[in-house]
């Protein structure tokens, strides 16, 4: 359920999303605290606690997976389809890899 949710606000009000995914993970980092004693009177550690977590364990969270996903996705579109006026309205990768040299191949 929680997935269907981030992907509609993701694709639709992504600007919503980022301070429910903030909550969510106040309510993590709240958890967090009342289960584990070293991080009761330790907000901040609380907090890298959860990032390593997420490090770590990327599907852990299906905020968190969803996430990168959608910044790879982005990232791609940018680099690949998005045609730039500072480039000559090439792509990023084709202005790269147009100053890359020709690599002959074996025959």
């Amino acid at each position: 359920m929680l997935l269907g949710w981030v992907r509609y606000y993701g694709r639709f009000r992504p600007s919503a999303l980022r301070g429910a995914l903030r909550t969510l993970d106040s309510f993590i980092v709240r958890w967090a605290q009342r289960k584990y004693k070293k991080l009761r009177t330790h907000k901040l550690r609380a907090w890298d606690w959860l990032r390593r977590l997420k490090t770590q364990r990327p599907t852990l969270f299906a905020h968190v997976s969803h996430a990168r996903r959608s910044i790879g996705n982005y990232l791609n579109w940018y680099n690949q389809n998005r045609p730039h006026s500072r480039l000559a309205d090439q792509t990023p990768d084709e202005a790269y890899f147009a100053t890359l040299p020709a690599i002959k191949s074996a025959a």
